[in-house]
């Protein structure tokens, strides 16, 4: 008896969907928080050693709270991650969505006391920087157990090196090419974006809407029948 195919996995179009958001949160932390990144830490790591070694408009706190927020929100994740491995993979997408999207809603709240030319009140600054890494780093993790090839959502050089290391100008089979691109023009779509609103609207507009995206987009993956299957299957 002829059995099936299993459903094709909807992931991959949710991943490159959620990629435009790390470049809107982006765009709100480092056009509008002192130079900071919340999604990508290898520039906070960057800019910290400028700090530390009393680089002028560099300052150690707000990297030191992004990382240590960052590392928080990937701890929980992989908690979360593990407690859903056998569950139906909608369960753990969803539940994801719902962290990362309240956290990004309440930092675009805060953003409306924020007056960004003079960073007052610093305590928002740090509240924003805070509740931004952490969604990101429950994000990254979470898409770090997903396992899916190329689709990080947030970092780009092990993207960028792969569509020239794997092309076939250099030997290869240009593997992921299409997948690989989609990403690079997700992000700078997202970072564009992201900063003509801060431009034009103030942090809470790209912050609002990265967690409405992320809720979206995860709903509609969500309803695939791919997603009924758990992460293990």
């Amino acid at each position: 008896m002829a059995t099936s195919p299993a459903p094709r996995s909807s992931l991959p179009g949710l991943l490159l969907f959620l990629s435009a958001t790390t470049g809107l949160v982006d765009a709100a932390s480092v056009l509008g928080l002192g130079k900071v990144f919340t999604a990508n830490m290898t520039g906070n790591i960057v800019f910290l050693g400028f700090a530390a070694v009393g680089t002028p408009g560099f300052k150690v706190a707000p990297f030191v709270v992004a990382i240590a927020a960052f590392m928080l929100g990937a701890l929980i994740a992989g908690r979360v991650g593990t407690a859903h491995a056998s569950l139906p993979l909608r369960h753990w997408l969803i539940r994801a969505a719902i962290v990362e999207t309240v956290l990004l809603w309440i930092a675009a709240g805060i953003a409306l006391v924020l007056h960004v030319p003079s960073q007052d009140p610093q305590w928002a600054v740090f509240a924003i920087i805070a509740l931004t890494a952490v969604a990101m780093g429950f994000r990254n993790a979470t898409v770090r157990q997903l396992k899916v090839p190329d689709l990080t959502t947030t970092v780009l050089t092990l993207t960028v090196t792969g569509i020239a290391a794997d092309s076939k100008l250099a030997g290869g089979a240009g593997a992921n090419l299409g997948r690989r691109i989609g990403a690079i023009v997700s992000i700078f779509a997202g970072a564009a974006v992201g900063a003509v609103l801060v431009m034009h609207s103030g942090l809470a507009a790209p912050l609002a809407l990265a967690g409405l995206m992320v809720l979206v987009g995860t709903l509609v993956c969500a309803r695939h029948p791919s997603a009924a299957l758990p992460r293990t299957a």
